[in-house]
């Protein structure tokens, strides 16, 4: 059975003889005619599932891959250029994690995915406290015809998302809505989900107008459109994540998504999920729910194209599903939002989290008690806050004057910036192995992790150093095919044993052979 399941290309079927159940695939089966000498009755039959027909195929158009699957973007690089390069090569989608890093490094990953020819995407983070910052990377992505970006963590919809999604909009020949640029949007509230399946806000569309961006024609259009036709429910994810749970959180939006559907005449909208997925099982949950695509996050950086270290990618490669916390996020640090990270191997979880607990109790680092504040400097900071802000301020006055400006009228502000310097700095040590640091790393990282290591144990995946993005995904792709001929068999009342359901990952031309 194990084996029949597998030959995800050819129609399965279990016949009875006597007591034995036998599975058998391919060949010819007879229905509502006479039975012929030796044939054997069936009792359960499983039609081929390849794993391209797991989702929404026209996404997969859309997008021009073959392959409903997603690699996420990771802030700092951590979802390289090489990362993005292999996933599109495969006939998957992947995404260039721009955030956190100088202007230089993403033109140069553009420079390189262009050159590429393959499918792929940037992704472009809320910056709340650097809304500067935010709008130099969209006008980036425009320069650069980057047309595919991930949002994610936005709270609301801002100018510059607006910008991007209707840049270029136009009708065409035959009537339709031609928008040349595609925002896939990372959700985890009904709230939120609303405002990126309505059109851009009018207040948006009025303020491009005035400026001469747009003309009213195409604000007339625009206001006809989604600002995103794909939407991803982010269940309990790392980094940035509300802990949803996907079983409850995916249906709320595909709902959200079929009411909103009906005020759009020619534009399908989807929803796809992430957070969690990592495994067979998993990947053939979100796909039976209805999901369009899937979207791996955790289990990417694990993998030898990411832009993490060796030593990070050892941590994750022990990593359990308990190992993970919620720490402070360095972005939005004085709003009190959290990221998931690894506790296992690291004390960032704690400090970040003591970090906080001071911000929320002094007004400026002059109110921090003498013996916190020796302590903060020996551990945490290894000198003094004030040489600590003197870098800090020397940073900002290149990268964000107002920063500066507001920190020297706010002693309370000031005091943020030099906290989010060591939860920055966290997360550069991880990304860049910094053997002195390593008690400090920032590594972003979802339950997922652990459920991957805990599948994949005894498998030659079990080891870091021969995990890749193409192989993951394959096994992960291929695993949900087979489950999902399992789940057929299951609900025509045929039994399957555990070792039915044990798929223990197979080498890319293994499974290449069975998808001939």
């Amino acid at each position: 059975m194990a084996e029949a399941l597998r030959q995800v290309t050819r129609p399965l079927y279990v016949v009875r003889s006597g007591d034995t159940l036998y599975a058998r695939t391919g060949g010819n089966a007879l229905f509502g005619c006479e039975k012929p000498a030796g044939a054997l009755p069936i009792i359960g039959q499983a039609s081929p599932c390849l794993p391209e027909r797991l989702g929404d195929a026209q996404f997969c158009r859309d997008l021009g891959i073959r392959y409903p699957y997603i690699g996420g973007s990771m802030a700092k690089g951590i979802s390289s250029a090489a990362m993005a390069e292999e996933l599109g090569r495969a006939g998957m989608f992947g995404f260039f994690g721009a955030a956190g890093l100088p202007f230089a490094q993403v033109e140069t990953a553009a420079d390189r995915l262009l050159k590429a020819g393959v499918p792929f995407g940037f992704n472009l983070i809320h910056s709340p406290h650097e809304p500067d910052l935010e709008e130099a990377l969209s006008q980036l992505y425009l320069q650069r015809g980057i047309r595919v970006i991930e949002a994610s963590a936005f709270l609301a919809l801002t100018l510059n998302l607006v910008r991007y999604r209707i840049h270029g909009i136009h009708r065409a020949a035959d009537g339709t809505i031609v928008t040349p640029n595609r925002i896939i949007a990372k959700v985890s509230r009904e709230e939120l989900a609303a405002r990126f399946l309505s059109p851009p806000p009018e207040k948006h569309l009025r303020q491009l107008v005035a400026a001469g961006e747009i003309n009213e024609a195409q604000a007339e259009l625009a206001a006809q459109i989604p600002m995103a036709q794909d939407i991803t429910a982010e269940a309990d994810s790392g980094g940035h994540t509300d802990n949803r749970p996907a079983i409850a959180l995916f249906p709320t939006i595909l709902s959200l998504a079929a009411a909103y559907r009906e005020k759009y005449k020619d534009i399908d909208l989807r929803v796809g999920l992430g957070g969690g997925i990592s495994t067979p099982a998993a990947a053939a949950a979100a796909f039976a729910m209805g999901a369009a695509y899937i979207v791996t996050g955790s289990v990417n950086q694990a993998c030898v194209e990411s832009g993490t270290c060796e030593e990070v990618r050892k941590m994750l490669a022990e990593t359990r599903q308990a190992d993970v916390t919620m720490a402070p996020a360095a972005d939005m640090f004085e709003m009190g939002v959290t990221v998931q990270v690894l506790k296992r191997g690291t004390m960032f979880p704690m400090r970040a989290a003591r970090l906080y607990e001071i911000y929320r109790a002094c007004g400026s680092m002059e109110e921090i008690p003498a013996a916190e504040r020796e302590k903060l400097e020996q551990t945490l900071f290894r000198t003094t806050l004030d040489k600590i802000w003197q870098d800090t301020r020397s940073y900002f006055l290149q990268r964000d004057p107002s920063q500066v400006e507001r920190a020297d009228r706010d002693p309370k502000h000031r005091m943020a910036l030099v906290f989010r310097w060591y939860l920055g700095q966290a997360a550069h040590w991880a990304r860049d192995g910094e053997p002195t640091r390593k008690m400090d790393y920032q590594v972003w990282c979802g339950p997922a992790m652990g459920a991957f290591n805990e599948w994949t144990a005894g498998s030659f995946l079990e080891q870091h150093t021969r995990r890749t993005v193409v192989t993951t995904a394959m096994n992960i792709l291929f695993g949900a095919a087979v489950r999902t001929r399992a789940a057929m068999l299951s609900c025509q009342g045929i039994r399957l044993t555990a070792e039915d359901l044990q798929i223990k990952p197979l080498e890319t031309a293994q499974i290449k052979e069975y998808l001939r």
